[in-house]
């Protein structure tokens, strides 16, 4: 099977791929002046500069507004097994050299070079993620290189199950799909990160199972919870309220909307026998804090980790209302000399307006904030610097002071 089947070149505007020289990914739609060649949907094209000078080749997609997503930029080179077996290669080193390999992302789309694709290892079971028709195509030559790989490294791979099953794939003209690749297996899969043991639902639960972007932030809150009472917001099932159990708390709570997140924090809460110190309830975060407030209720350290509240640079302004509403609730019930912990995993919410919305609900909390640190994603979730949607995550920890 090779690649560079298709002839076809598409031809840049003058003055259009700014980004793409810039080490970008992405050519769009309204950046093409032509294509001449014939080609399918999901083919290796060549792209050209307006002038014919050679910048890459990237699989075509003309239903997509990212019509071109690059693989290579040197001249010459063939796409073919040999070429994904290499990329897989480059971005398990990178792993290897960098984070805790029992559980990561293994391939991070862009970021390894691979757009379109992610694939996530929970200890002995990938999760794969195909968001692009051109690297679909590729997708069980990336897995088995990936089961080659691992496997040299004595790891054996016991299943794979695909999570396709994101809305983007319409956008591509491809169904959304999920299932096994290959033989069926139990889809509960335990895995300790941290120290902490959970079973991530790789069939059921959100997005490939399991939030690995958070591995490193979770471990920094430890020191800070220790005898401490902790309030942990969108808990999912329980991540960071059960790092804050296992760091010694004296008592947690974990709030979620979704019963189902809640169901599986209790059961991992049982699994790390912090039942008596963690617990958890299910009800709208937005709700809920107004209400603590009111009940005079104070916390030690409060971590606000929400689901990204904009996927789209239209929808930023009322992102922006509901971060600065979460951050103000959250300050407010956050002792004197306590911490907060806060995020946004939105691409589309800047650094500096994600701050400067921190800023504001500290000022409407009249509450100072002295910054501990800043953090961004797990390394297994490298960002190019290049490829500007690989930098989607944010995370804060601050000390919570009143008026000195």
């Amino acid at each position: 099977m090779s690649g560079n089947e298709s002839q076809a070149i598409v031809t840049l505007k003058k003055g259009e791929g700014r980004t793409a020289k810039a080490g970008g990914m992405w050519i769009y739609d309204n950046e093409i002046d032509r294509t001449d060649g014939a080609f399918e949907n999901g083919d290796i094209v060549a792209v050209h500069d307006f002038d014919g000078y050679f910048l890459g080749y990237g699989y075509i997609n003309t239903r997509s507004r990212i019509t071109v997503r690059l693989l290579a930029r040197r001249k010459g080179t063939v796409i073919d097994e040999a070429f994904f077996e290499r990329r897989v290669r480059d971005a398990w080193n990178y792993r290897k050299e960098t984070i805790d390999t029992s559980s990561c992302r293994l391939i991070f789309g862009e970021a390894d070079f691979l757009p379109g694709i992610t694939v996530d290892k929970f200890a002995d079971v990938l999760v794969v993620e195909s968001l692009a028709l051109g690297i679909d195509r590729w997708k069980t030559v990336i897995v088995e290189a990936l089961k080659k790989v691992l496997a040299e490294d004595g790891i054996r791979i016991r299943g794979v199950y695909e999570r396709s099953d994101a809305k983007v794939r319409e956008q591509e003209g491809m169904e959304r799909y999920k299932g096994f690749i290959g033989e069926p297996f139990d889809t509960r899969v335990p895995i300790v990160e941290n120290g902490v043991t959970y079973i991530v639902n790789v069939e059921d639960g959100q997005k490939t199972g399991f939030f690995l972007d958070q591995k490193n932030n979770r471990a920094a809150i430890h020191r800070l919870c220790k005898g401490k009472r902790v309030l942990d917001c969108f808990t999912h099932t329980g991540s960071f309220a059960l790092n804050a159990g296992i760091a010694g708390a004296e008592s947690v709570l974990g709030v979620d909307a979704s019963q189902l997140a809640i169901d599986q924090a209790v059961e991992n809460a049982r699994r790390n026998h912090l039942e008596d110190v963690v617990s958890f309830q299910c009800a709208d975060v937005f709700e809920l804090l107004p209400r603590l407030e009111a009940q005079g209720e104070t916390f030690d350290v409060v971590i606000l980790d929400p689901p990204a509240f904009t996927k789209s640079r239209s929808s930023v302004k009322n992102a922006v209302k509901g971060y600065r509403e979460i951050n103000l609730r959250g300050i407010k019930l956050v002792r004197d000399g306590g911490y907060l912990a806060t995020c946004s995993c939105s691409h589309f919410m800047e650094p500096e307006l994600f701050a400067r919305t921190i800023r504001e609900a500290a000022n409407g909390a009249h509450r100072r904030l002295r910054q501990v640190e800043f953090r961004t994603q797990g390394c297994d979730h490298p960002i190019l610097w290049a490829a500007d949607s690989s930098y989607y995550l944010k995370f804060y920890i601050f000390q919570v002071l009143e008026e000195r």
